[in-house]
């Protein structure tokens, strides 16, 4: 898997963090049409987005599009960085999916980021 700078940056800073608390991820999922279709075809496709699910334990999980594809955006936590795998292969071995990860806070975790003092700091 190749990987661009900023997810690269990213892991490092999920790897750092990581060690405080759990993070909360957001999944993005790209799925392409032909291995989707083959299991819908084949009457499989709920039991493999049902066990990816469970899984996962997602927080939350959508079904939508994604750059013209099915998708789903997945909201999961992140105990370790090394979990990372866990993630996101099952969408690459059962559906050929592209996932993309970002860091997301809730309110609470935003309000506890100090952006008061980061602004007098830097403004």
């Amino acid at each position: 898997m190749v990987l661009c700078p900023f997810t690269r940056y990213l892991l490092r800073f999920v790897r750092f963090a990581a060690r405080m608390q759990p993070m909360r991820i957001l999944l993005n999922v790209s799925i392409p049409h032909e291995d989707f279709n083959a299991a819908v075809r084949d009457g499989s496709v709920g039991q493999k987005l049902k066990r990816i699910l469970d899984d996962l334990k997602p927080e939350a999980a959508y079904f939508t599009d994604q750059h013209d594809r099915r998708g789903v955006i997945l909201v999961v936590d992140l105990p370790d960085p090394s979990k990372i795998p866990a993630l996101v292969e099952p969408w690459f071995l059962t559906f050929k999916a592209n996932v993309e990860l970002k860091i997301i806070m809730s309110p609470m975790d935003l309000a506890n980021a100090g952006l008061d003092e980061l602004g007098k700091k830097w403004a």
